[in-house]
């Protein structure tokens, strides 16, 4: 990707956009802000129209439902945000169709909790489902499911969902539209000396100190710029970059590209790579599939380990779990994450792909995809 705070986004092939409540939400009337989701929408349709994919992360309903219900106090208990949740998601639906609608755009609504996106199982769900959405040209809409997450298990922003969701669609570009152009040495609301940061190549405690607190002056959401520091930190490390930028103005991603005030924040490495070294050294095996020749050629090749290939398994292990894979001398090969559990894959072992929904019931596709292999012992 380009240094230049515009060149990610123009060179990006997968985008996350966060939308915040402050941006989403009139402050005054506690309604959906239809003119900025216009412009917004215009602007995505643009990144569509040239190829890119693009997933929207966004803010809102908790913001939209408390007006819906005469949630009008400041503070609300967790029962009422969540009630507000459930009032407002129809709502936030509704805007983002409406705004998308003349583009001849579709969306759709993920609901995430913070297993969604730490447990495997269901992460690989969560991902194979963005994934065939984005494949139907659908934009998907996520939140977190505010309607039964608890304070023990929330994401607690939207910027860190974000992250998550990049990291988990393999996203190289991360969009944080915030209330100020970018991350400054000092908050420049108090301090008129403080100087913009263009491009951040790593992410120190130098940097993290710079960052301040939430903008309690826009009175919807919880964000502030540590926060998407610390989701920037979660996006870098799956090798994706982070760019923050002023979502308040007009067509905001337009304007980025034509060089408006922004910080970029570069990536590690490739998002592939990223996620690679995770499965290779970051996650406990737990189990094993021992493999024939065939399948060993076929994953130095780069494809998925096939059922047909497997000559024995050892477990126990979850579908969702990282295992060893060796050849026929005991040598590890490589190691994926196990579309299946370990007693259906001594079900379906040595079969072939067209018969594991006779044997299963269902099919879950490759023992394990490609995607999820990282090679070497």
């Amino acid at each position: 990707m380009s240094q230049a705070p515009g060149g990610p986004l123009a060179g990006a092939k997968r985008i996350v956009v966060k939308v915040g409540s402050a941006l989403l939400v009139d402050a005054e009337n506690g309604k959906a802000d239809h003119a900025w989701l216009k412009a917004f929408c215009a602007d995505a349709a643009a990144l569509r129209a040239r190829g890119q994919k693009l997933l929207v992360v966004s803010s809102g309903a908790v913001a939209l439902g408390r007006r819906r219900l005469g949630l009008t106090r400041r503070a609300l208990t967790l029962p009422e945000k969540q009630a507000a949740a459930a009032a407002g998601q129809s709502l936030l639906m509704r805007a983002w169709e409406e705004a998308f609608e003349p583009h001849g755009v579709a969306v759709a609504q993920i609901l995430l909790t913070r297993d969604d996106t730490e447990v495997r199982r269901r992460w690989l769900n969560a991902r194979a489902t963005a994934e065939t959405l984005l494949g139907l040209g659908v934009v998907p809409i996520v939140n977190e499911n505010d309607t039964v997450v608890t304070e023990e298990i929330r994401y607690g922003d939207n910027d860190r969902l974000a992250a998550r969701v990049a990291q988990m669609t393999g996203a190289d570009l991360l969009v944080l539209l915030s209330d100020i152009d970018g991350l400054y040495t000092a908050d420049p609301r108090r301090d008129p000396a403080a100087t913009r940061l263009a491009v951040i190549s790593e992410i120190t405690p130098a940097i993290e100190a710079m960052a301040g607190g939430a903008n309690a002056a826009s009175g919807v959401g919880t964000g502030g710029m540590a926060t998407k520091l610390a989701a920037a930190r979660i996006a870098r490390a799956a090798g994706c970059a982070t760019l923050i930028t002023l979502g308040s103005r007009d067509q905001p991603l337009r304007a980025v590209e034509a060089g408006a005030a922004a910080t970029l924040i570069e990536a590690g490495a490739s998002p592939a790579a990223a996620y690679k070294a995770w499965i290779a050294g970051s996650l406990a095996p737990q189990g094993w599939l021992s493999v024939d020749d065939g399948a060993v050629a076929a994953l130095a090749k780069g494809k998925s380990l096939l059922a047909a290939g497997v000559r024995a398994v050892e477990g126990p292990f979850d579908k969702g779990d990282a295992v060893r894979i060796r050849d026929q001398t005991g040598r590890e090969v490589a190691r994926g994450l196990v579309r299946y559990d370990s007693a259906d894959a001594h079900r379906i072992a040595g079969l072939r792909s067209d018969a594991i929904e006779a044997q299963l019931g269902f099919t879950e596709g490759p023992m394990i995809h490609a995607d999820d292999l990282a090679m070497g012992g």
